[in-house]
């Protein structure tokens, strides 16, 4: 599975909206996704989408399987911080058969900012999805108990 690198520019935006996100700003949408390194046991930070559809919150990740893709299934977990405000919620990795409606709604919601990692264009039928999905991890959210 192809995992997709972010440039120098890309990685000191990310570092900046992580900040800002992590200080409560940012869209209704965007969290500071941390999760727990797997061999190192350090929590990492990355800034994330969190699509809400079908009444369930959904992870995808649009530059393929990252480490934070790799930690989470390890862990089992992530949390999601915004300002003082934190979640720890469990992950579900998502079947490639369940993915196509997700990714769908993924990228014609978050087109802007995604539409770059992906082969088909937003608005695109969910069965354009199929033959991709392997190429994107997508997590159902599921709230700890």
């Amino acid at each position: 599975m192809k995992f997709e690198a972010p440039s120098a520019s890309e990685r000191i935006f990310n570092r900046a909206f992580g900040l800002l996100i992590g200080l409560g700003l940012g869209l209704r949408h965007n969290y500071l996704l941390q999760v727990r390194g797997r061999t190192t046991g350090r929590v990492y930070s990355t800034p994330v989408n969190v699509l809400e559809f079908n009444g369930k919150r959904w992870l995808v990740a649009g530059r393929g399987r990252t480490q934070w893709v790799r930690n989470a299934e390890v862990a089992g977990e992530v949390l999601l911080r915004k300002g003082w405000r934190t979640r720890r919620c469990r992950v579900r990795p998502v079947p490639d058969s369940e993915k196509p409606e997700v990714l769908s709604a993924y990228l014609d919601r978050f087109k802007l900012t995604v539409q770059r990692y992906f082969p088909v264009r937003a608005g695109s039928a969910p069965s354009a999805f199929a033959e991709l999905a392997g190429r994107y991890p997508v997590f159902e959210l599921l709230e700890r108990s």
